[in-house]
C-alpha cells in the first residue's frame, strides 16, 4: 500500500484528505501541530493516521518523509524548500500548491539527479489557472494560431447572497496572506509596454470588469505577470496580465488602510494605548481631543461622510475594542480583527470566479476573442469552494504520481498536457467546469 504524508491541516486540507482516503491503495498520514484538526478530517478512517508534529522539528519532519512515497506540503511557503531538500535526500516526490520560489527552482538539477518530482503550484491560483489557460493556448496552437493577448483573473469571494458586509469579503482562513498581498508591487505587459506599479500604489490601478452572468468586479494586477509570457510560451503576445477580482469598494478602502499604516509589520514606536481606536489615532498623529472620524478623513484626504470612513468605522478601527495582547504590530492586530468581523460561516457559501481572455490570430487573418470562465460555489456545512479548488488538484496529482501517470522529475508546475488534462477532466466530475465562448473580432 502506497504511503502519503500531508504536512498541515489548515482550512483547505479536508477535501484532499477525503479524496486520498477514498483511493483503494493509499495509507494517509496527516501530520500537523494541532492533531485534533487531523482527527476531524480523517474521522476514524482505517487508512488514515493523524499525527502531532511540530514543523520546527525538522528531524521529525524528515522521519515522516522517509516513511512515505509522496509528500504533500500545505505548510506556509517558507517551509517548502526545507521539505523539498529532505524529499530529494530520501528520493520522495513532493506536491505543493504554492508558487515556485527562486530557492525551490534552484533544486531542479538536484531533484532530477535524484529522480524526484517537485510539483508546485498545483492548487487554484496558482494551479487551475495555469492548467485551464494552457489548455486553450495549446488548442489555439494546434489550429496553427497564435495568442496575441492574454488576461487571466481570479477572485475568491463570498457568494452574492452571502455578501453582507461593507468590505464585500469574507475569510475562511487566516487573513494575513490576503492583507500582506495588499502591499505587493505589480508588473505586466500591455500592448507591448511594460507596466510597473509599486506596492503602495497597487490599489490605485484597478478597473471594473463585467464577467457575463456573474457580475461586475474590481480587477487589480496580481504580482509580476511578465514571466508568464515565457512560462506559457506566449512569444507573440503583446499583452500578458494576471489579476485579482474583488467586490466593488475593496481597492479604495484597502489603499487607505495601507496609507494609515494598519498593514505595517513593525511594532508602533512610542505607542502606549490599548485599543484599536487609540492605535489609529497614534498612526495618523491625531491629538487626543480631535474627533477621530474627522481626523482620519483629513489624514486620508477624503470627506468624513465617505464610504471608506464608514467601512473603517464598521471594522472597528475607531472603536474601543482592546488590541490582542499576544500580538505586537498593526498587521497582526488587523489579522485578528478581520477574521473576527468578516468570517465565512459554515452555513455560508463562498464563490470562486476565474476568467481568462485570449485574443488569437490565425494565418487566414481571422481573429478570435476567446473567454474561459469558472464559477464555483462552496457547499454550506461541508467544504468551501476555495478548499475544494485548492486541494483537489493536488490530491489528483498525488494519485497520478503514485500510479505512474506523471513520470517527470525536477521542479515543475502543471502546464504540460499530460498533467493538466487528467486533472481538469477529473475536476469536472466535481462540477469544477469552465465555460468557453469564442467570437470573431
Amino acid at each position: 500500500m502506497a504511503k502519503v504524508v500531508v504536512f498541515g491541516a489548515g482550512m483547505v486540507t479536508r477535501p484532499l484528505v477525503r479524496y486520498l482516503l477514498d483511493q483503494p491503495d493509499i495509507h494517509l498520514t496527516v501530520a500537523t501541530r494541532t492533531v485534533s484538526k487531523a482527527e476531524r478530517m480523517i474521522a476514524g478512517h482505517p487508512k488514515g493516521e493523524p499525527k502531532s508534529l511540530n514543523v520546527q522539528d525538522m528531524n521529525a519532519v524528515e522521519e515522516e518523509i522517509k516513511a512515505s512515497d509522496v509528500v504533500v506540503s500545505l505548510l506556509p511557503y517558507e517551509y517548502h524548500v526545507k521539505v523539498a531538500n529532505r524529499c530529494i535526500k530520501h528520493k520522495k516526490h513532493l506536491v505543493t500548491t504554492s508558487y515556485v520560489s527562486e530557492a525551490m527552482q534552484d533544486l531542479d538539477a538536484a531533484s532530477k539527479k535524484a529522480g524526484v518530482l517537485l510539483l508546485n503550484e498545483c492548487g487554484l491560483d496558482p494551479g487551475i489557472d495555469h492548467m485551464s489557460a494552457m489548455r486553450i493556448i495549446h488548442d489555439v496552437e494546434r489550429k496553427n494560431g497564435k495568442v496575441v493577448s492574454f488576461r487571466s483573473t481570479t477572485g475568491a469571494l463570498p457568494s452574492h447572497e452571502t455578501n453582507n458586509n461593507p468590505f464585500g469579503y469574507k475569510f475562511s482562513w487566516s487573513p494575513r496572506g490576503v492583507l500582506l498581498a495588499s502591499k505587493n508591487a505589480a508588473k505586466w505587459l500591455e500592448n507591448g509596454e511594460e507596466v510597473n506599479i509599486p506596492g503602495e500604489q497597487l490599489f490605485e490601478n484597478y478597473y471594473i470588469q463585467d464577467v457575463p452572468g456573474v457580475g461586475a468586479f474590481e480587477n487589480y494586477p496580481n504580482r509580476d505577470s511578465i514571466p508568464y509570457k515565457e512560462i506559457y510560451g506566449l512569444k507573440d503576445a503583446h499583452t500578458v496580465y494576471r489579476g485579482t477580482f474583488r467586490m466593488t469598494g475593496w481597492c479604495e478602502t484597502l489603499r487607505k488602510i495601507v496609507a494609515i499604516g494598519w498593514l505595517s509589520e513593525n511594532p508602533p514606536k512610542g505607542f502606549a494605548g490599548k485599543t484599536y481606536g487609540e492605535l489609529t489615532r497614534h498612526l495618523i498623529n491625531a491629538a487626543p481631543e480631535e474627533n477621530l472620524h474627522k481626523a482620519a478623513a483629513k489624514f486620508l484626504g477624503i470627506d468624513v461622510y465617505a464610504a471608506i470612513v464608514k467601512r473603517l468605522e464598521w471594522l472597528g478601527l475607531f472603536g474601543d475594542e482592546p488590541l490582542p495582547q499576544d500580538r505586537d504590530n498593526p498587521l497582526d492586530y488587523m489579522n485578528v480583527l478581520t477574521l473576527e468581523k468578516m468570517p465565512l460561516r459554515e452555513s455560508e457559501r463562498d464563490m470562486i470566479v476565474m476568467h481568462h481572455e485570449f485574443v488569437a490570430e490565425y494565418a487566414n487573418s481571422k481573429r478570435e476573442y476567446i473567454t474561459s470562465t469558472l464559477v464555483d460555489y462552496g457547499i454550506p456545512g461541508e467544504d468551501s469552494s476555495i478548499a475544494r479548488t485548492v486541494s483537489l488538484p493536488a490530491a489528483i496529482a498525488v494519485k497520478m504520481i503514485l500510479y505512474d501517470k506523471i513520470t517527470a522529475t525536477g521542479v515543475h508546475i502543471p502546464i504540460s498536457p499530460g498533467i493538466y488534462n487528467p486533472i481538469l477532466d477529473e475536476l469536472e466530475s466535481y462540477n469544477v467546469i469552465f465555460k468557453e465562448r469564442t467570437q470573431e473580432v
